[in-house]
C-alpha cells in the first residue's frame, strides 16, 4: 500500500479535538527564568537516599521516584513527584497553557506534552543521577497492608537508578536476572524487593475491600524489518508495584487535603450505570452477582476468572472495564461527602502522581503548598469547578486521539491481512453508530460491519477482516461462526 504519513495525522487529529500543540510565544523567556532559577533552600535534603525509578522503556518525563525502609510498625514507602509547581508559576503563558490543554496526549506516532519537553523530560522530570525538588509522599505499610501514617512534604531528592518496567518486573517474578543498572548494587537489589513486599501488602489489602484488580492488554506499534507491527503490551509486576504506590499516594494525598479542610480537585470512577449487563456477564460462568453494584463482589468474579482461566482473563477484565465507563475529575469542597472511586474502592482519592504530564496534579501541589504555608487557596472553588470540568472533557478528547490514532496505525499494520481470521471481545454497542470490537492479538480495535445482530459488550466472537483504511481510521470485520 502507499505510504501514510502517521505523524501528520496525529497532529490533525489533535487539532479537530480541541488540543493547540503549540507552545505560547513567551516560552522560551519562561524557560530561560526558569533554567537560571536555584532548586529551593530550607526545605529536606533526601538525595543521599537510594532513590529509583520504574517506567517503560522510552519514558522521558519521570513523575516518580520511590524508596522504601523496614521499620518497627511496618515498610515506610517515600514517593517523590517531581515539584512542577516549582518551575511552572501559576498565571505564567506555560501554566495557562497548561491549564487549557490539561494532559499530554500519546498518540503512538508521537507525544504531544502539556508541558515543553525542557521541562516534563528535563528540568522537572526526576532523571538519572539530577538533583531535582520533589513532594515526597511519605507512608506506613503495615502487615496486614492497610496504612498507619502517612505525611507529606518537600525535599530535594536525587534518583539513583532509572528503571524499567521490562527488567524489573521478569527479576521480581523470578523469571530475568537483576535489572543491568544495579546488578551489582545489592542494596538497590534489596530495596526493590522490598517496595515489591510493601507493593504485595498493599494489593491484597485494597482487594479485602473490593478494589478491581484489572489486566488490560494495551498496543504498542515497533517497526520491524521497516514493516510496522501492532502488539499487546500487558502490565507485569512492576508495573503492578508502581500502580500500587501511585493509589496508595494519591489516597495519602486526598486525605491530606480532607483534613486540612480545604476545597480541591477528585478524581471520581461512579457506579457503573451498565452493571446489569456485568451481571449477565458474571452469569455466563455461573456467577451471580448482586442487583446493586457492589465492588467488592465482583472482584470476587474477576479474581476467579484469573484463576480459572488465566489466558482469557484479558478479555474479562475488558469487557467489564467498557462497561465501568470513564472517570471524571470534580471539585470538592470541605465537608463534601466522598464520591469515592468504584473501581479502586477508595472513599475519597485524588490525582496527584504525575504532574508533568496531568494539569490537575499540578493544582493538587498548588493547593498542598497553601495548606503548608497557611496561606490562601491559590483558587477558589468556582475556579476549581471549571478547572476540574476542562480536565475531564479534555481527558475525554485525549482517549479519542489516542483511540483514533491507534485505528490508524492498526489499519496500516494490518492493511496486508486483509481476508484472515482473528478471536475478538465486543467492546462497544452504540445505537445508530454500530458494533465495536478489539482483536485478542494483535489488540486492534473496529467495526462489526456483517453478523452484528443479537451480539452485546463482553461477547467473545471470532471475525474475519474486511478492509482497513488508515486515511479515516477505518477497521471492517465481519463475523465468522
Amino acid at each position: 500500500m502507499t505510504h501514510f504519513d502517521l505523524a501528520a495525522s496525529a497532529r490533525q487529529e489533535m487539532a479537530s479535538q480541541g488540543f493547540d500543540p503549540n507552545f505560547p510565544p513567551e516560552k522560551d523567556a519562561e524557560l530561560a527564568a526558569i533554567a537560571a532559577r536555584p532548586l529551593p533552600e530550607g526545605i529536606r535534603d533526601l538525595r543521599a537516599l537510594d532513590w529509583s525509578s520504574i517506567d517503560n522503556d522510552d519514558s522521558r518525563d519521570l513523575d516518580q521516584i520511590e524508596i522504601a525502609e523496614r521499620t518497627d510498625a511496618g515498610i515506610r514507602v517515600l514517593v517523590g513527584i517531581a515539584d512542577v509547581d516549582w518551575a511552572v508559576t501559576q498565571g505564567t503563558a506555560l501554566d495557562l497553557h497548561a491549564q487549557s490543554q490539561t494532559t499530554t496526549v500519546y498518540t503512538g506516532a508521537g507525544v504531544f506534552p502539556m508541558l515543553p519537553e525542557e521541562l516534563s523530560t528535563d528540568k522537572t522530570s526526576l532523571n538519572d543521577e539530577q538533583d531535582r525538588v520533589a513532594v515526597v509522599i511519605e507512608f506506613t505499610v503495615a502487615a496486614d497492608g492497610s496504612i498507619a501514617a502517612h505525611n507529606v512534604y518537600r525535599a530535594r531528592t536525587r534518583n539513583k537508578a532509572q528503571l524499567t518496567y521490562s527488567e524489573v518486573g521478569p527479576f521480581l517474578e523470578g523469571t530475568g536476572p537483576a535489572p543491568h543498572k544495579v546488578a551489582d548494587k545489592p542494596q538497590m537489589i534489596a530495596q526493590l524487593k522490598l517496595q515489591d513486599e510493601a507493593s504485595r501488602a498493599l494489593l491484597d489489602a485494597r482487594h479485602r475491600v473490593g478494589a478491581l484488580d484489572m489486566d488490560r492488554a494495551e498496543m504498542e506499534s515497533v517497526t520491524i524489518d521497516g514493516k510496522l507491527e501492532i502488539r499487546a503490551r500487558k502490565k507485569n509486576r512492576a508495573g503492578e508495584l508502581i500502580e500500587d504506590f501511585m493509589v496508595a499516594a494519591n489516597s495519602v494525598m486526598a486525605k491530606t487535603l480532607v483534613e486540612a479542610g480545604v476545597s480541591s480537585i477528585r478524581r471520581v470512577v461512579k457506579a457503573p450505570e451498565r452493571w446489569p449487563r456485568i451481571v449477565e456477564l458474571a452469569a455466563r460462568y455461573n456467577v451471580k452477582l448482586p442487583a446493586a453494584p457492589d465492588a467488592g463482589a465482583l472482584n470476587v468474579f474477576l479474581q476467579g476468572r484469573k484463576a480459572a482461566d488465566p489466558a482469557h482473563y484479558a478479555d474479562v477484565s475488558l469487557s467489564v472495564l467498557k462497561l465501568m465507563g470513564p472517570g471524571e475529575y470534580v471539585m470538592s469542597r470541605a465537608g463534601d461527602p466522598a464520591l469515592g472511586h468504584f473501581s479502586l474502592a477508595a472513599p475519597d482519592y485524588t490525582h496527584s502522581t504525575a504532574p508533568n504530564r496531568r494539569f490537575a496534579d499540578v493544582v493538587t501541589q498548588r493547593i498542598l503548598k497553601s495548606v503548608e504555608a497557611n496561606a490562601a487557596p491559590p483558587y477558589n472553588d468556582d475556579a476549581l469547578a471549571a478547572i476540574a470540568q476542562n480536565c475531564t472533557l479534555k481527558e475525554d478528547a485525549a482517549r479519542k486521539v489516542e483511540r483514533n490514532m491507534r485505528k490508524r496505525i492498526a489499519a496500516v499494520a494490518l492493511a496486508g491481512h486483509i481476508g484472515e481470521q482473528y478471536k475478538a471481545v465486543v467492546t462497544g454497542v452504540v445505537p445508530h453508530k454500530g458494533v465495536f470490537v478489539r482483536l485478542v492479538d494483535p489488540p486492534a480495535d473496529g467495526r462489526l460491519m456483517r453478523g452484528e445482530q443479537g451480539v452485546d459488550v463482553g461477547d467473545q466472537i471470532n471475525v474475519r477482516l474486511l478492509s482497513a483504511d488508515p486515511a479515516r481510521g477505518f477497521i471492517d470485520f465481519e463475523r465468522v461462526p
